[in-house]
């Protein structure tokens, strides 16, 4: 382990005003957001918070609404950030405290959320404690003893509530002290820093009930959790992941409906479903099969994320349909998230598609709970028309809408959408 840091001056007393922003529910029901994932796992290799300033008017151009960003804090062990030491350190391999501060200040003039990825299951410690385990945080701010830590992850505190992070200590949310430290700087994350938003990472590791504690405690205006738990196999992927998709609406419940969660079920569908098997696009009563068929409020989908895609590829979409995976979700309900290696990557032409679909989200007033109806379901052939205004298509099927209303807009391989 790495030697404890000094201790960091006190945060500055000044904070940002919030007085005209609204809390998470305005922004939820509103619905009409479009994530950014800024990053992905080889981002902590190059100045980033540099890198991604002088992006932000590309941005804010492009029509993001908020911008998912890398873990902000000092790690002891791996550069990406998912091994917190130091919490109220935030001088990364991202860059220094200046720069990202300087990052949030222009995304703010700009108008585009900063997300803040929130890891708090898990934290490494500064020295040997209970057990002979570097289960103790002291020198540095927040410096819990072994009864923070689970006694399931080596620690003096209570089982966990959730699922185990594997070989670190993982924290014990049921104490008190405990979640008034975590709130204390998720609030300075928000009032100091300019955090706006907030990702909470490895969700299942502790119960949903903390989360909402902490939502409401620090008020980020739109947050999201990863629950990411095992889709339904035997051995190839089930058609039927209602079990798989109640749990994300367990837990996203379980937090009071104040967070949204990544639409794990719609990822793990699409990409079945997209190299010929469109059948599975429709579940049992005629709607899309993921969280965004449930409950599209609450429901982020993606296509890739650092951990699935990027060098990792812990769960790949299919590289060649990956333009047919956009065009599903940029056009259905639920809360749209681009990956940064897609949209900044150095295929243009993907660049310009995305970008397109967005501009045709967002002109056509296509949002989280739009209205969808499904008109084709097969093989080779998925087709549906969203918010009555949207007419879309993916699939080698050749297939065009009833009507000489609908005009087609755009097209490309494999896709085609038309408006009316």
């Amino acid at each position: 382990m790495q030697a404890a840091q000094a201790m960091p001056s006190v945060p500055p007393k000044e904070e940002i005003s919030h007085e005209t922003e609204p809390f998470t529910g305005n922004v939820i029901q509103n619905g009409r957001e479009i994530l950014l994932q800024a990053f992905n796992w080889e981002s902590h290799k190059d100045h980033w918070w540099k890198i991604l300033e002088d992006k932000v008017p590309d941005i804010a151009k492009s029509g993001f609404t908020s911008v998912w960003l890398p873990p902000p804090s000092h790690c002891a062990l791996k550069p990406e950030g998912y091994l917190p030491q130091n919490l109220y350190s935030l001088d990364s391999a991202y860059g220094s405290e200046h720069q990202l501060k300087s990052l949030l200040k222009k995304l703010r003039s700009y108008k585009v959320r900063a997300m803040a990825d929130i890891v708090i299951n898990h934290r490494v410690g500064t020295c040997q404690g209970h057990g002979g385990m570097y289960n103790r945080f002291d020198g540095i701010p927040l410096p819990w003893d072994e009864l923070a830590v689970t006694s399931c992850s080596g620690g003096l505190g209570n089982k966990s509530t959730g699922e185990n992070f594997e070989g670190f200590p993982n924290i014990d949310h049921t104490q008190n002290h405990v979640r008034r430290d975590i709130i204390g700087w998720l609030t300075w994350l928000r009032n100091t820093i300019g955090f706006q938003d907030f990702r909470f990472d490895f969700a299942k590791g502790y119960d949903a009930k903390y989360v909402k504690e902490y939502v409401e405690e620090s008020k980020p205006l739109f947050s999201i959790g990863e629950y990411w738990v095992d889709c339904s196999y035997s051995p190839g992927l089930d058609y039927n992941q209602d079990n798989h998709r109640q749990r994300i609406i367990n837990w996203i419940d379980g937090t009071g409906g104040l967070c949204a969660a990544f639409d794990f079920t719609t990822k793990g569908v699409l990409q079945e479903a997209i190299t010929g098997q469109f059948c599975r696009l429709r579940d049992s009563d005629g709607k899309p099969p993921g969280v965004m068929g449930w409950w599209p409020s609450r429901a982020v989908t993606f296509i890739e994320n650092h951990d699935t895609g990027s060098t990792q590829g812990l769960w790949p979409f299919p590289s060649s349909h990956v333009m047919q995976g956009y065009v599903y979700i940029l056009t259905h309900p639920g809360l749209p998230m681009v990956f940064y290696d897609h949209f900044y990557g150095p295929d243009q032409s993907m660049h310009d598609q995305i970008l397109k679909l967005m501009e045709i989200r967002k002109r056509l007033d296509i949002h989280s709970e739009s209205s969808i109806k499904i008109l084709e379901a097969k093989s080779n052939l998925y087709a549906a028309i969203i918010g009555e205004k949207l007419c879309m298509k993916i699939g080698d099927g050749a297939w065009c809408p009833d009507g000489e209303e609908w005009i087609l807009e755009t097209d490309g391989h494999s896709y085609a959408i038309w408006i009316k």
